[in-house]
């Protein structure tokens, strides 16, 4: 005779059979990531979910996936900026010596600055 199954032995056999196909690995969201927000940014963050017809956690995803993030500057760029900086104050004393005594003076001045910048800026077009 066929033995009478209880109800909790009936689940646990049928368990997987009709639920949900198991996510591949990278469908499956094992990380979970905190985050505090001040309560303005967190309503706004709700109302936007609420107009997108979204989750916030669908939300967030989706603007990760569009944001561009751009890298930190590195030694090589501080050492460029340092470098426009020196060439810009130089720029400037040429400009008021050339007012002051006239533009033919500080000719060669600027023809030597303008070089400079043009070897900066095929540096970092290299570079980059």
């Amino acid at each position: 005779m066929a033995e009478k199954l209880s109800k909790a032995d009936m689940l646990r056999k049928n368990r997987n059979k009709d639920g949900r196909p198991r996510l591949s690995f990278t469908q499956k969201k094992d990380y979970k990531v905190s985050v505090k927000f001040a309560a303005d940014e967190y309503y706004a963050l709700i109302e936007k979910a609420r107009k997108a017809g979204t989750t916030i956690s669908a939300l967030v995803r989706a603007a990760l996936q569009e944001c561009d993030i751009k890298e930190r500057l590195g030694s090589s760029h501080l050492k460029i900026i340092l470098q426009l900086t020196g060439m810009a104050n130089n720029l400037n004393q040429i400009a008021r010596r050339a007012n002051a005594a006239g533009y033919l003076s500080a000719k060669k001045d600027t023809e030597t600055l303008a070089k400079s910048i043009d070897e900066l800026i095929k540096s970092i077009e290299n570079d980059g």
